[in-house]
């Protein structure tokens, strides 16, 4: 009956340092989200009616992960070739990556030009959010850019504002880029066209109950609760046994 008394002290001891290992353990958390679009239309030109159209060809991390048309067509401000968008998530590590592209763009607003090829990539990773567009035969309004413009680079023109590669870092930890985001000014009107757009992040991995120096911290932990418990019970035994 002693030994009895004393294992079943050692086994609440075992539950109740386990249920304080799991407690202190951190949540697992769910992978971060991704999604993406090759268009976005908002504006409203001087005597004109408004113009609202996107996003489109839209992908999302939990579906649909690619999306494709093949042209887009909007009057006046813009239009596209085949254009594709894809937004995935690998749940065994958490990695997060996100595109959009487009193919033989031609910007009929305020006739800025054409691009060949626009391609946005957003990833996400343990070690942080990247992004970048690459661009491929640029001819807007004379302007000469970069094939790999850096983050955030504006061209400032007498009708509209350009910034290739727009890079915003939201709130909530994740990393939107546009490949070219077009702002009207007041001289045509009001409004935007966003050109190929990423959004991906943060990564969040599933975080393992225990290992390597956790595993090892959790078993001290019941050794410390377990003992003591077993030698109390031993010991409240051996005094009734007395009397």
């Amino acid at each position: 009956m002693q030994m009895r008394l004393v294992r079943r002290g050692g086994l609440i001891g075992v539950a109740a340092a386990a249920a304080l290992l799991v407690g202190a353990m951190p949540a697992s958390a769910a992978p971060g989200d991704g999604s993406a679009y090759v268009a976005d239309v908002g504006v409203t030109l001087l005597g004109q009616p408004a113009v609202k159209v996107g996003p489109l060809s839209p992908s999302h991390t939990d579906g649909p992960t690619d999306a494709q048309l093949a042209s887009i067509d909007v009057p006046g401000v813009v239009s596209a070739g085949l254009v594709t968008s894809s937004a995935k998530r690998d749940d065994a590590t958490g990695i997060v990556h996100s595109s959009a592209n487009l193919t033989d763009v031609k910007v009929a607003l305020a006739a800025l030009g054409s691009v060949k090829a626009i391609d946005v990539d957003c990833e996400a990773t343990q070690a942080g959010t990247t992004g970048k567009t690459s661009l491929v035969g640029v001819k807007l309004a004379g302007v000469k850019v970069d094939a790999n413009p850096a983050p955030n680079t504006v061209i400032s023109l007498p009708l509209v504002t350009i910034v290739f590669n727009e890079q915003i870092k939201n709130n909530d930890g994740s990393l939107t880029v546009n490949g070219v985001h077009v702002k009207l000014n007041a001289l045509l009107g009001k409004g935007d066209v966003v050109l190929g757009s990423a959004t991906c992040g943060p990564a969040a991995p599933p975080v393992p109950l225990a290992s390597g120096a956790g595993l090892w911290i959790g078993l001290g932990l019941v050794g410390l609760v377990a003992v003591p418990v077993g030698v109390t019970v031993l010991r409240r035994r051996q005094a009734s046994a007395a009397v």
